[in-house]
């Protein structure tokens, strides 16, 4: 009895959820992390992302998977994951304010792999408004576009280190100004970033992280070119939606790694070859001017 008792509940639930999404016109369905413990934390996710005929959200505690069905005409992906972000959980996309965060109960307060560092003010979004009314491009972790343009500086200006002790073929610098990138990288608030910015370092980071720490932990220069061509690629994307004050040049060398190529940042128009230094420092061309 008690199995047949389960399974009509899990009917009813499933029929209950199917009768929901379809209440939600011009349905849009796409699904994404969000991070929680509970079932108090699937309560709280779905009440802070449902909107009335307009946005349905179903979390899965165990997958920390969110399925959003949404009226595209009438709000975004994006909107759904601010309102749960305010409420206290983190997204793929967008995180939590500290203070609100540290309100959760106990059993709420998940593992924060992302680590905020600024909070984002509370009345940034009115949870109970149906998006109207807001300017969200200002919204986007509390901050505007326009605070941004610094955040990146001190990743930037350790690549350009990295990259001139390359052209040296000066290991033990290399290491050093590595390991000066992966602090900078580590430094980074996230809070202050706009909607592109963010989308962008979520997918850069834990490469950028990754090949930063394999340069500072060795002293070889051929070791470090290896990492530094997944750097720059990886460093170009953060480029391209970064505004700068000055033109950065993109070059290419056509002979690193067995003729496949490799590409780098400079600030410099000149080229300067990090992958062979002196053996062929005027190797390449700048393929792209970043303004």
């Amino acid at each position: 009895m008690k199995s047949i008792s389960k399974i009509l509940m899990a009917i009813t639930v499933l029929l209950s959820s199917i009768n929901i999404f379809a209440q939600v016109k011009n349905a849009k369905t796409e699904t994404i992390k969000i991070y929680g413990n509970c079932d108090i934390c699937k309560s709280n996710i779905e009440k802070a992302g449902n909107l009335k005929n307009i946005a349905q959200v179903n979390w899965n505690k165990n997958t920390k998977i969110a399925t959003l069905s949404y009226d595209e005409k009438k709000t975004n992906h994006d909107e759904i994951l601010k309102r749960i972000a305010l409420a206290g959980y983190d997204s793929e996309k967008f995180l939590a304010p500290d203070d609100v965060y540290s309100k959760l109960p106990e059993c709420c307060q998940y593992k924060r792999e992302l680590k905020p560092t600024v909070l984002v003010k509370n009345n940034a979004m009115d949870m109970k408004s149906e998006h109207n009314n807001h300017n969200h491009n200002e919204m986007v972790m509390g901050h505007s576009a326009q605070q941004n343009q610094p955040t990146f500086k001190s990743v930037f200006e350790n690549y350009f280190s990295l990259k001139d002790a390359l052209i040296k073929s000066d290991g033990a610098t290399a290491s050093t100004k590595a390991s000066a990138l992966t602090k900078a990288i580590q430094s980074i608030d996230m809070t202050k970033l706009s909607s592109e910015e963010h989308t962008v370092w979520m997918n850069v980071m834990k490469d950028l992280s990754f090949d930063s720490d394999h340069i500072s932990d060795t002293k070889d220069p051929s070791h470090q070119r290896d990492h530094f061509t997944s750097l720059s690629d990886n460093m170009y994307k953060l480029m391209k939606v970064a505004k700068q004050d000055t033109p950065v040049y993109y070059q290419h060398c056509p002979m690193f790694n067995n003729g496949k190529g490799a590409n780098w940042l400079s600030k410099e128009g000149a080229v300067k070859n990090p992958y062979y230094g002196s053996q062929m420092l005027t190797c390449g061309s700048t393929v792209e001017t970043i303004k």
